[in-house]
């Protein structure tokens, strides 16, 4: 009996492991809210006095444009790709805006700032689907010609306002009620957007064909390019999004303004289950990943912890969740 019994336990304790290697693999939302409630509770308890709804608010207001960032990665990478130029294209973005604002407008500024962010996408997605360049090398040299268009645009206008336009400090500095801010005004649509994407629309389900198996995808019939082009248009346009967020949230609009969040969104994506192999993936993952990342911001700042702490510890971040994931996902 107890011979019997052993194997018995042993086969139970397998299964056990193997349900956690599945739930990793195909659920890794349940065990990344898991995490982000123990972070929240650790900052319960390592800050009691500053933990309130206030503080809810402030990292949800800071998680949003960086979960908006994520997103731009999140796609890219299920097509085995990633978008480096996000920063400087969400940074020029908000530039534009504020520096055409005085002259023609705040419609006509943002439709500026969103066109030339649209057109930025639409070069760097030509780059990777027709010509067949790196995502990797493109989107790291068109963030350098976006660097410098910015900054050669810097030179030649007269820019006369001081801060960002009232609007875009309303929506990306206040809250309602000093918990919910009202960049969810913007956030909610863009995330239900992406999320009905992914899941069920034909487009989706090329983005994870393409990374899967792009052979495959295209003896099917895709047209990869076309996708691909696609993608970095939508791309380009949230990271602009997501640049008059910041600015709006930090009351300045500057050509390097988003270049800090370049790192952090690529971390996102990965926390949030994304392989940047390409074909598995989801923006719900994704989400709750910036919100990790936020919420271990803040315990490092209450720590006293320097920024470079913070840089060397997303890289760690990178560097062993997508290890982790790619070995769970081998083994399955």
């Amino acid at each position: 009996m107890t011979a019997t019994a052993r194997p018995e336990t042993d086969r139970s304790q397998w299964r056990s492991v193997d349900a956690w290697r599945r739930l990793v693999r195909d659920r890794p939302i349940i065990p990344l809210l898991g995490l982000l409630a123990l972070l929240i509770l650790t900052y319960a308890l390592v800050s009691p006095r500053s933990f309130s709804p206030s503080w809810i608010g402030v990292q949800l207001q800071a998680a949003i444009p960086l979960a908006i960032l994520a997103g731009c990665q999140t796609l890219a990478m299920l097509t085995a790709g990633i978008d480096l130029s996000v920063g400087a294209v969400a940074s020029m973005a908000a530039f534009v805006l504020v520096a055409l604002a005085p002259d023609i407008g705040s419609p006509g500024a943002l439709l500026v700032a969103l066109v030339l962010a649209a057109l930025a996408g639409l070069i760097t997605g030509v780059g990777v689907g027709v010509f067949r360049v790196h995502p990797l090398i493109m989107t790291l040299g068109m963030s350098l010609v976006v660097l410098g268009f910015a900054n050669a645009f810097q030179l030649v206008i007269v820019h006369t306002q001081s801060g960002v336009l009232d609007f875009v400090r309303v929506i990306g500095s206040d809250t309602l009620w000093g918990v919910l801010p009202y960049s969810l005004i913007v956030f909610v649509p863009v995330a239900a957007a992406i999320l009905l994407v992914l899941r069920r629309t034909g487009y989706g389900r090329l983005l994870f064909a393409i990374g899967d198996n792009p052979v495959a995808a295209r003896l099917s019939g895709a047209r990869a390019w076309q996708v691909l082009v696609a993608l970095y248009v939508i791309s380009a346009i949230l990271a602009a999004i997501a640049g008059i967020l910041i600015s709006g949230a930090t009351n300045v609009a500057s050509v390097t303004l988003v270049d800090i969040y370049v790192l952090p969104s690529v971390a996102a994506a990965v926390i949030g289950g994304t392989s940047i192999m390409g074909g598995r993936g989801g923006y719900g993952g994704t989400i709750v990943g910036a919100l990790i990342l936020t919420i271990i911001t803040s315990l490092l700042g209450i720590l006293g912890f320097p920024e470079a702490v913070r840089q060397i510890l997303f890289g760690a971040i990178i560097v062993a969740v997508a290890a982790a994931y790619a070995r769970v996902t081998a083994e399955s």
